[in-house]
């Protein structure tokens, strides 16, 4: 029998709603690889992260969003960093 593979992430930052700027230096536009780039996101991020992918990588839907992706927000209340993460099709890889 084969080894399903896990789908792999895409991490997109989509906003900022806080009153400064990223003291890692993140911005609006930046996309990540979820397995490839995680030295390069905020641990922060990557902490408030690991539930949303883990849904997404085992079939669940997150209630109000399109299926395949999920919207979250770092816990950086200065901040606010908001990424979109979602399964990447492997046929766009």
């Amino acid at each position: 029998m084969a080894k399903r593979r896990r789908p792999k992430i895409r991490l997109t930052i989509t906003d900022r709603r806080g009153k400064t700027g990223c003291h890692r230096g993140h911005h609006v536009g930046e996309v990540f690889d979820y397995d490839e780039d995680r030295g390069k996101i905020c641990p922060m991020a990557m902490h408030c992260a690991f539930p949303y992918i883990d849904i997404l990588r085992y079939g669940g839907i997150i209630p109000g969003q399109p299926e395949g992706t999920a919207e979250f927000c770092c816990s950086d209340a200065d901040t606010i960093m908001v990424f979109k993460a979602e399964i990447v099709d492997p046929d766009d890889q």
